[in-house]
């Protein structure tokens, strides 16, 4: 799963916290070690599983020779704690007790791709232009980006041992989590309205998530009893040892949406798919704020061959399936002032990064293995068509996948509205592709 993530010089090494055996080989001549798990998405106590990974962890460490050890922990002071911060703090001092020296950074949220508070952030804004919001969203806190994290992990190898010690870490800015939804509205372009109530508990928060995103239906009371008290930075020891300025809450949002757009084109569906270990759901998969379903069909036909009827799609061709259905979204597009479906393509049989193929447009290929569409129609958000080739154990797969970055509550309307219609239609044109690749190769 890792493998193709990383580069050639990288080892990777498997190791289970709740194995105490399978850390010995992990730490062997390692001289740093990060220590960045935690456990609140398990089932079960979380605390008890956080204490014995940690100790687990620490006497591997000990026992194996490792110089020092470097963790990330929660910020916040003792006489505020949820049970979560109260675990990450005790976690950092179970790292201690195993006599390797540690550096413990305390941060508050963390803005970036993948992390609760920020994935929480999101589902609220891009689902609800309307919410009703407890006290908690008043409650200051301070967001440190993604990269500020990173480069303070990085700087920690450069300390000696001799000044290891805990280090509250943040970003430029102390504002409430209002403040950051409103944020990242702007950043994506969104009205949102709050209405304030006083009166929803934590438990009743957690409840309201759930039915949000079921992401929190297990950990959402977890993190809303760690949100209802302030995460501000009241040490700044780490801005005297580190030469890390972290920068504001909007460049730190608007970096974030920027990185997930690099990692999203970089994204190779037939190894996106197969490392999440999940079948995809109705509705498609979600990566970022993207809604995405994809398919495939083997064909028992050479690459080229497989690709041609791809490389031919569009214009007087038609899109292989429902190419009335085609046509209807192309009259309606032209009805909403969009450009339908008169377009057509420039050549019948060949393509250019830039050519337009009826109400889409070329903007990547490369020969007999990828092409990748942007719609030009009139949409609430933004959606692509993608197409891949690959040849596997004797055969072709094609890979067919549908993207959509949506706009807000009528993006994802649009989205779930249209579903069942586009496994028809998606569905019927794969289908044809690889039927017309089967009479390619004969």
């Amino acid at each position: 799963m890792l493998a193709g993530r990383v580069s050639p010089a990288t080892e990777i090494v498997k190791g289970d916290l709740f194995d105490r055996a399978s850390l010995d080989a992990a730490l062997r001549d390692v001289d740093v070690a990060f220590y960045l798990v935690h456990s609140m998405g398990s089932s079960g106590s979380f605390e008890e599983a956080d204490r014995q990974a940690a100790l687990n962890f620490g006497q591997a460490a000990h026992a194996a020779g490792v110089g020092r050890i470097v963790y990330l922990g929660g910020l916040g002071r003792d006489e505020a704690l949820s049970a979560h911060l109260r675990s990450r703090q005790e976690v950092g001092g179970l790292l201690r007790r195993s006599g390797v020296p540690v550096l413990e950074f305390r941060a508050s949220i963390v803005i970036g791709s993948g992390s609760l508070s920020f994935e929480m952030i999101r589902s609220l804004v891009e689902r609800l232009p309307i919410m009703i919001t407890p006290r908690w969203v008043n409650v200051l806190a301070q967001p440190i980006a993604i990269r500020d994290l990173l480069s303070y992990l990085i700087a920690a190898l450069e300390v000696p041992a001799s000044e290891y010690r805990v280090y509250e870490i943040g970003g430029a800015d102390q504002v409430t989590y209002a403040d950051i939804m409103r944020v990242y509205a702007r950043q994506r372009d969104l009205r949102i309205r709050m209405i304030p109530v006083p009166v929803l508990t934590p438990y009743l928060s957690s409840l309201w998530l759930g039915l949000v995103t079921p992401l929190y239906a297990r950990i959402g009371r977890k993190l809303i009893e760690s949100i209802v008290h302030p995460t501000v930075v009241q040490d700044d020891a780490a801005l005297r040892v580190f030469q890390v300025r972290p920068m504001g809450v909007e460049e730190a949002v608007r970096l974030a949406l920027v990185a997930e757009e690099r990692q999203f084109a970089a994204t190779r569906w037939s190894d996106a798919f197969s490392s999440s270990g999940e079948a995809p759901s109705w509705g498609g998969v979600q990566f970022g704020t993207r809604l995405v379903d994809s398919r495939t069909a083997r064909v028992a036909a050479p690459p080229e061959a497989a690709f041609r009827p791809i490389q031919r799609i569009g214009g007087d061709t038609g899109w292989y399936a429902w190419n009335g259905l085609w046509r209807l979204r192309g009259f309606l597009d032209m009805l909403a002032g969009g450009v339908g479906m008169r377009r057509g393509r420039p050549s019948p049989s060949d393509l250019r990064v830039g050519d337009t193929l009826d109400f889409w447009r070329v903007e990547a290929l490369q020969p007999d293995r990828h092409l990748r569409l942007v719609a030009e129609m009139r949409l609430p958000g933004r959606a692509w068509l993608e197409f891949e080739v690959t040849a596997e154990d004797g055969a072709t797969t094609i890979r067919q996948t549908a993207i959509f970055d949506p706009v807000g509550l009528p993006g994802r309307a649009y989205w779930y509205a249209l579903y069942p219609l586009h496994q028809l239609v998606f569905g019927g044109m794969l289908r044809a592709i690889a039927h017309a690749a089967s009479q390619e190769a004969r």
